[in-house]
């Protein structure tokens, strides 16, 4: 019995682990992430057609830029703009759409479809990228006491587990 308590407070201790050391990866090794939100709608698009610039909890204005449409701003306190696709835009190629807000800067691939203007056109699979939700803060502001305090709270519920796996081994013998 005794076994089976220390092997449970191992395995929770493990599990806590586990579970903390992808999120900690995810924020050190991910540059792209920005504490604003943005998007391009629809991500594939003919050229000569009309896409939707969309920014989220952005405080500044944002200024949206690509190699296939003009310059757009979209001012603050807005959530969208538009902007026309060049009619020269290579079918097939994914361009790189840059948004910036104050200082930050993120970017997203806009596609061009591909096929004639008289048949039917074919859109390339879009490759999914994740989502662009914003920091949530935890990145910039990662410091050792975020850091020492997660620390303390693991190595706090791996003693308590363990004081509890202790503490009863008299019960076992009635």
């Amino acid at each position: 019995m005794h076994a089976i308590r220390v092997a449970s407070a191992a395995l929770l201790g493990v599990t806590a682990l586990v579970c903390t050391a992808p999120a900690a990866q995810a924020a050190v090794t991910n540059n792209s992430v920005t504490s604003f939100g943005f998007s391009v709608v629809p991500s594939t698009i003919a050229a000569g057609g009309q896409v939707t610039l969309r920014v989220d909890s952005c405080d500044d204005d944002t200024r949206v830029s690509s190699g296939v449409f003009d310059p757009v701003t979209i001012p603050k306190g807005h959530s969208s703009a538009t902007a026309k696709v060049d009619w020269d835009a290579k079918p097939g190629a994914a361009y790189r759409v840059t948004f910036t807000c104050g200082g930050e800067s993120g970017h997203t691939d806009l596609t061009i479809a591909v096929g004639h203007p008289s048949g039917p056109t074919h859109y390339p699979l879009p490759v999914q990228q994740g989502v662009h939700a914003g920091e949530g803060g935890s990145v910039a502001g990662f410091d050792l006491k975020e850091i020492g305090l997660g620390a303390a709270l693991i190595a706090g519920s791996l003693g308590v587990a363990y004081h509890f796996s202790r503490r009863r081994t008299g019960d076992d013998s009635a």
